[in-house]
Formats: structure tokens, C-alpha cells, sequence
């Protein structure tokens, strides 16, 4: 028999103070979507009213052949319009991409004690967080969604506070990331003109966070989401997802503010979806777009998904560069901290791309 949960401060205990997180509240029976995770209408995912998005995938591997010039561009299209983009022949064996799924699945099948060991303030290091929906202590309503979350700062931290259930593969994922969004980032900085030093690419992609995401099966997706309307802040995203879908990207609309329409980023097998995030907007003084987007829950069965964010370290200075200032004859955002745009960006619940009103030039 499902617990009740007679206060809405009650339940929030028992989600996010004692790291049950929302599969805990699943398994312990719930039939319908509790009240504080039921979203304003403006925020629900609508599956039917979405189109797909039917852009084919890039192929890597021709960066390295004939065609560089012609996948450049692909890149740098897609970055300039949807700011999402799906990628194949990317460097990451098919074989580790379903052992992240299933390491993924694993972890989060643990007992809730075993998971909440990782959650805020007992976590063994600070670089590992097992947590839920986004800032909750924040949020009118909660999202669908619980997550480990870890960040890189040397191999042997790694394998020695990352949970053994997922740590290896993570940390090999995240090695082969980094080398395919370093080819990328190098793509979309040479198609703006600049090339940078090997110190300035590793300043720009000085941090890397690999996390696992679980979306449990919802009674009604309909009243809730799985994340809500965001970009991601650092430079660029790799997304793994499985073969569940409800991935949705907002397609900008330069006329008609008010005139919303989304895209579904369909599963593509062994494909990897990358995103572009703030950090790049900002680097390209608006050229590139940071892709607002969110996640649809599911009736049917629970949903994993596995991204790595690089970004510049907490220590670095952000702003547009100075050859496509020049280029455009003025700087649309400001220099900022990293640290300081984290600090935004984490202080609040998720709101579409108003994270970027923090370095916005008005």
C-alpha cells in the first residue's frame, strides 16, 4: 500500500531529504502524479502538438578526410539554427554506449540507502552527488527526475568515490567525449575565424561532469516533466539516450516570441546527440545558439540517459572573442566569471534560457 503523504513538506522529506528520490516514491506505490510535481499547462509536454525532428545524422569521421570542410559546416548549420545536433562514427564504442545504459539502470536499482550516501553534504567527495529534480528547495513544482552526478578531476579520484556500479564506464565515456567535443569545438571556433591555443582549448573545456539521469515510469506524464524548459550552460553537451525518447528542443522563433514550437530528438541507435551550450553562445557573440530544451516522461517504462557537460573552469573569465566583436562591430554579452554564471544558474529553478540574461548585454 502506497505511503500517504499528508503535507506537501512531508513528501519532499521523503523524496529529497531522505534520498528516496522519485523512484522511491514510485516503488512505494504511488497511482497518480502527487500534487507538487504537477506542472503550471504552459509547462506540460504535449507529445502530439511536437514535430520530430528529422535532420539526419553527422558523420564524424569524415572530419578527418575529403569532406572536412563539408561536415564543418553541418556542424556549424546546426549550431547557428536548432543548436542540436546528432553525430554517428563518433568514437565511442556501441558496445560501451549500451553498458552505460545498462550501469545507468543498476545504479538506480539500488536500495535507497545505498544511494543517498552519494546526496549532498555525506557525499564521500564533493565532486559526487546523488540528487533529484534540479533545485528543489527552489521549485514550484518538482521534476521527474533523479541523478548521479560526476564531476572529473583526476582518474584515480575517480575510480575511487565514483560508485563502482557505473564508474568505469562513465570514465571511459567521458575520455572519448572529450577528444570528440574538442574536434567539434575546434570545427565551430575555426568556422568563426579564430583559432585558439591548445592552452585556450583546454581552459574553455577545463571541466567535465559526467552524469546519469533516471526518468522512472510516470502514472500521468501528461501533469509533470522530466526536466524542464533549460539550456545547459557549459560549452558543449554529449547526450546518450536510450531508446525510450523524450528528448524536446525548442526551434527559435525570431518573429513571433509568443508562437512556441518543439521538436522531439528521436532515438537514433549508436548515435549521440550533442548540444550547444551558454558558454559557446556567449564565445560566438550569439552566432551559435544554446538550445533550450526539455524532457518528456513515460507511462511505460523508465527512461536513463547519460550526458557529459564540458565547460571552462570555475576560475575562467567568459566573454565574446575579440575577433567576432570586431567582426560584428559590438559585444552582445559581457565578460563573466564562470563561477559567478554557476552560481546563477544553479540558485534557480529551471526557466527556459534566462540563465543568459546573466552576461546579456540589453
Amino acid at each position: 500500500m502506497a505511503p500517504s503523504f499528508n503535507s506537501s513538506n512531508s513528501l519532499y522529506d521523503f523524496v529529497v531529504r531522505d534520498g528516496n528520490g522519485v523512484k522511491g516514491l514510485v516503488d512505494s506505490g504511488v497511482s497518480e502524479v502527487p500534487e507538487r510535481y504537477i506542472q503550471p499547462p504552459r509547462e506540460r509536454i504535449r507529445k502530439h502538438d511536437s514535430g520530430v525532428c528529422d535532420d539526419p545524422p553527422i558523420d564524424l569521421s569524415k572530419l578527418n578526410g575529403a569532406e572536412h570542410e563539408k561536415v564543418v559546416d553541418e556542424i556549424a548549420r546546426a549550431a547557428e539554427t536548432l543548436g542540436f545536433f546528432q553525430v554517428v562514427n563518433h568514437g565511442v564504442p556501441l558496445e560501451l554506449l549500451e553498458s552505460l545504459k545498462d550501469a545507468a539502470h543498476t545504479f538506480f536499482s539500488l536500495p535507497p540507502e545505498k544511494k543517498a550516501v552519494y546526496c549532498s553534504g555525506v557525499s564521500p567527495s564533493p565532486r559526487v552527488k546523488y540528487g533529484t529534480s534540479f533545485v528543489p528547495e527552489k521549485e514550484k513544482a518538482l521534476e521527474w527526475k533523479d541523478y548521479i552526478s560526476m564531476t572529473f578531476s583526476s582518474e584515480e579520484e575517480a575510480l575511487q568515490y565514483w560508485p563502482n556500479q557505473c564508474k568505469e564506464v562513465a570514465l571511459e565515456y567521458l575520455k572519448l567525449s572529450t577528444k570528440m567535443v574538442r574536434d567539434i569545438v575546434e570545427a565551430l571556433i575555426g568556422k568563426l575565424g579564430v583559432t585558439l591555443k591548445d592552452s585556450e582549448m583546454e581552459s574553455l573545456l577545463g571541466m567535465k561532469m559526467v552524469n546519469m539521469n533516471y526518468y522512472p515510469a510516470c502514472p500521468n506524464p501528461d501533469l509533470t516533466v522530466g526536466v524542464g524548459r533549460h539550456s545547459d550552460m557549459g560549452a558543449i553537451t554529449v547526450l546518450l539516450q536510450d531508446g525510450i525518447g523524450g528528448l524536446y528542443v525548442k526551434v527559435d522563433q525570431q518573429n513571433d516570441a509568443d508562437k512556441e514550437e518543439w521538436l522531439e530528438i528521436p532515438p537514433i541507435p549508436g548515435a549521440l546527440v550533442i548540444n550547444i551550450g551558454d558558454t559557446l553562445q556567449i564565445l560566438s557573440n550569439g552566432k551559435y545558439k544554446s538550445a533550450e530544451h526539455r524532457v518528456r516522461t513515460t507511462s511505460s517504462e523508465s527512461r536513463v540517459s547519460v550526458p557529459v557537460f564540458t565547460m571552462p573552469k570555475a576560475t575562467e573569465r567568459i566573454g565574446p572573442l575579440a575577433e567576432v566583436v570586431e567582426k560584428d562591430g559590438l559585444a552582445r554579452y559581457r565578460q563573466v566569471v564562470l563561477q559567478d554564471y554557476m552560481n546563477n544558474f544553479f540558485g534557480n529553478a529551471h526557466a527556459g534560457k534566462k540563465s543568459l540574461d546573466f552576461a546579456r548585454i540589453n
